[in-house]
């Protein structure tokens, strides 16, 4: 016990002696923080900007057209495949999803957004926040997510004005917002809802599908009605379906377009900045040692243990890191009230206190060499006398 005060003793003396040159490695740190804080909650905000629609679908299962490698954008099924589908023994209920982009022009700078086709009460319809959901049919009604109202103002009771060109020419069409969602935002844009009859009449559409008034989804969410028979259940679909493919939520996240090349550039970011702190602290705490090799000498002589000297640097490092990780902590949270909402910024509580717990590690980490060195210290050495 009496070591220990010693050590904390010693460490916390040494700090504020020389605070102004461990203020600057705490300011480092916190820097080294800030950014892998930042690059965290960017990888994350980029994540949910991509996958955000498919993570919180009400589904069990994505059912594609056969051999399109579970991507959304090259499946388009049968019409009547979600029927199909929800005779099969198991399946709760099947929704169709329909795909699409569209541009609201009716504001100060238009609005790029992903259009969806979906049914109300069905799988692939999120749950509303406020106001109703739309008539079905061919009603020019649109249910918008919470990320289109941040971005324009605009409210429940407005009408929007969205423009898709058909063939060769653009067209304008009239929607009325009747409800709002949250959280649904798909292959980084915000996402508006309609009626697959109204999603048909509106989309994008070339010259060849102008002549057909049917709509085909691109995929079809299906609920089961127990969800821990997944592996079952995709055998069957495929047994009783024709054509088709079928995949669980994390599948179909991991082959949506550019993910987890995405991902992985993230997560290569985070871990070279993580390399060049642990070498940071290493190499300040290495010099800090070297500089004060004579007073570490002296310790010894008059009776301190290695246990003193090395608990010592160890609190030392901790303290100093420690600091630095939540001065860097809150400068990221302080940044982030003042990004634009279009930056795609979202701590992940999981993700952040991993961040925060292996940049508190990387001070022992980088601190280690140091830390062995100052234990094996010879005091007659260190003090010229041997």
């Amino acid at each position: 016990m009496k070591n220990a005060f010693l050590a904390f003793y010693l460490a916390l003396k040494e700090v504020l002696r020389n605070r102004g040159r461990f203020l600057l490695v705490s300011l480092v740190i916190a820097l080294i923080t800030l950014l892998v804080l930042f690059i965290a909650a960017l990888g994350e905000g980029l994540a949910n900007g991509n996958r955000q629609y498919v993570a919180n679908l009400d589904a069990d299962l994505i059912v594609f057209l056969e051999k399109s490698d579970y991507i959304i954008s090259s499946s388009r099924l049968d019409t009547n495949s979600a029927r199909s589908i929800r005779r099969v023994d198991g399946v709760a209920d099947a929704g169709p999803i329909y795909t699409s982009t569209t541009e609201i022009v009716s504001l100060d700078e238009p609005l790029k957004v992903s259009l969806l086709g979906a049914e109300p009460g069905r799988p692939g319809m999120p749950p509303l926040i406020e106001g109703r959901e739309f008539r079905s049919g061919q009603a020019r009604e649109v249910v918008i997510d919470r990320n289109v109202a941040l971005r324009s103002n605009i409210r429940i009771g407005d009408e929007i004005i969205i423009r898709s060109t058909q063939g060769v020419e653009d067209e304008f069409y009239t929607l009325e917002v009747v409800g709002m969602v949250d959280g649904q935002s798909y292959f980084f844009q915000p996402t508006i809802f309609v009626p697959p009859a109204t999603w048909e009449q509106v989309r994008p559409q070339s010259e060849a599908d102008l002549n057909s008034d049917t709509p085909y989804p691109n995929i079809i969410a299906v609920k089961l009605t127990d969800p821990n028979q997944i592996d079952v259940m995709q055998e069957r679909l495929v047994a009783s379906v024709k054509n088709i493919e079928v995949a669980d939520i994390p599948t179909t996240i991991n082959n949506i377009p550019g993910y987890s090349a995405q991902q992985g550039t993230v997560q290569t970011q985070g871990f070279f900045t993580l390399l060049i702190g642990v070498m940071v602290i290493g190499g300040f705490f290495q010099i800090q040692i070297l500089q004060k090799v004579p007073q570490i000498g002296v310790l010894k002589a008059i009776g301190s243990s290695n246990g003193v000297v090395g608990w010592s640097a160890v609190i030392q490092i901790i303290v100093v890191t420690a600091f630095g990780v939540a001065v860097g902590g809150g400068l990221t949270y302080f940044f982030s009230l003042f990004l634009p909402s279009t930056i795609p910024f979202v701590f992940d509580g999981v993700r952040s206190i991993a961040a925060v717990i292996l940049l508190l590690l990387i001070g022992p980490l980088g601190g280690m060499v140091s830390i062995i060195y100052a234990v094996r210290i010879e005091p007659l050495k260190a003090l010229r006398l041997g």
